[in-house]
């Protein structure tokens, strides 16, 4: 694969579409070939699934349930859409991938960590060239994401009826993943202004040879 793979993590409303949007748009600027998908999602057999996932009660699914579905998505994301980008030399952004399912499924909702890296390996075995962690307060990305939700007339509140101390479990998570594995994540201040963000995430691009401005 001889592209360029980025995600964009974090707590739920920490604005990682809007950040991953404006940096695709940056980025084909530049005259780059951009990939913008998402997860759970991205290809139409993964998009079936994401709605089993984000959708209704809360408990519908157990911790380890919860990580099969993600692991069958991701796969299916992996097969139809990411690695194809990839191996044509394409950049590609996803909004959520492995990280979030360690941060979710993992530490926030108690499945072993040992089955979520085991699956991983087994059925994916590759990790982005570089995740973008977006860091926030959790109450206020809470807030964010559940008024976006309502906005749009959706109903892809799942995560979020955990509750706040749910959030701050992930962001928690988020930034233990980011302190153990400084070579592949950056933890971005998400606080301020959107085009200070964007700015931060320019910075911690510039790690990438291909992405360097």
């Amino acid at each position: 694969m001889s592209g360029t793979f980025v995600t964009f993590e974090g707590v739920d409303g920490a604005g990682k579409t809007t950040q991953l949007r404006k940096l695709a748009a940056r980025l084909r600027k530049r005259g780059l070939d951009v990939v913008e998908t998402r997860e759970p999602g991205g290809a139409p057999g993964a998009e079936e699934i994401r709605r089993l996932l984000v959708e209704g009660a809360p408990g519908r699914w157990s911790a380890e349930t919860e990580t099969l579905l993600f692991t069958a998505a991701r796969r299916d994301h992996m097969e139809r859409t990411v690695a194809p980008a990839l191996a044509r030399g394409a950049v590609v952004l996803c909004d959520r991938f492995a990280d979030s399912t360690r941060a979710y499924q993992a530490a926030g909702r108690g499945a072993s960590r040992a089955l979520v890296d085991a699956l991983h390996e087994l059925v994916i075995g590759r990790e982005p060239d570089l995740a973008l962690i977006l860091d926030v307060d959790p109450e206020a990305a809470l807030a964010r994401g559940t008024a976006r939700e309502a906005a749009k007339g959706g109903g892809e509140t799942r995560f979020e009826a955990f509750g706040l101390d749910f959030q701050r479990r992930l962001r928690d998570a988020f930034r233990a993943i980011a302190a153990a594995e400084p070579q592949r994540c950056a933890l971005i201040d998400a606080s301020g202004a959107e085009t200070a963000v964007a700015a931060r995430i320019d910075a911690a691009l510039a790690r990438l040879p291909a992405l360097a401005p």
